[in-house]
């Protein structure tokens, strides 16, 4: 059996894993808009000082006009927002990213959750497996959540078929130990990494904000270490499934 069912996942608590949760204090503002510009496919992201907004670009109607929102910021500020009028929270985003795309139309109604950081304390049992968000919660500051599930499968599927080729029970716990040494470890490096991120860039602090536009700079410069960062971000570091080389 594979749970898949998300962060709440009723059958991880069956199978009586357990899990380490923290709350980040943010709350994850989500709605979907019209923007006055093309976003030309590309996402865009504003570090403000109560937490990032995200504007993710959506393929709609055969433009590209529509933008998912992820606006994380405190709870008083979320419901603040989550209380505007549509026209006022359009203003509210088209000013949050300078009116680099224009005028912003909301078109659903804003919701929005509480952002917890979860990890599971093992991933596998005899005949039991997490992937994606029943395994991990990551807060979305870089849009890693999906890019993390998606690679779990893929190992999880290696693994597998490997196992069927070899003869043995997919079920066995050594096959499953191998899923779960190959991704645990991967996870809880970009949840630290994330949490990194996200403190360092919710710092306001004169000095520590000079620090990270600094460092930022610098590693868009250092080539090297650029394309490292990267290739953790697109899960291109590792052993990597035959499916994602």
């Amino acid at each position: 059996m594979v749970a898949a069912d998300g962060a709440r996942s009723p059958l991880r608590d069956l199978a009586g894993i357990a899990v380490s949760e923290r709350d980040t204090g943010h709350v994850g503002l989500v709605t979907t808009v019209r923007v006055a510009a093309p976003h030309g496919e590309v996402a865009r992201q504003a570090f403000l000082p109560g937490g990032p907004l995200a504007f993710l670009p959506l393929a709609m109607d055969g433009d590209e006009q529509h933008c998912s929102i992820v606006w994380s910021t405190s709870p008083a500020e979320a419901e603040r927002l989550a209380g505007l009028e549509r026209k006022a929270l359009g203003e509210a985003l088209a000013a949050a990213i300078d009116h680099r795309l224009g005028e912003v139309t909301v078109l659903d109604e804003a919701v929005g959750f509480p952002l917890v950081q979860r990890h599971a304390e093992r991933y596998t049992l005899p005949g039991f497996a997490l992937v994606g968000d029943a395994a991990h919660g990551i807060h979305p500051l870089a849009g890693q959540g999906v890019n993390l599930g998606l690679m779990d499968a893929a190992v999880l599927a290696e693994e597998l078929l490997a196992a069927r080729q070899r003869g043995v029970m997919l079920g066995d716990e050594r096959v499953l130990a191998r899923y779960a040494r190959r991704r645990r470890g991967d996870n809880a490096g970009m949840l630290a990494l994330m949490d990194g991120f996200r403190l360092l860039f919710g710092a306001r602090h004169p000095a520590l904000s000079l620090a990270r536009n600094l460092g930022m700079s610098g590693v868009d410069r250092l080539v090297p270490l650029k394309r490292l960062l990267l290739q953790q971000a697109t899960g291109q570091r590792g052993r990597l499934p035959a499916s994602c080389r």
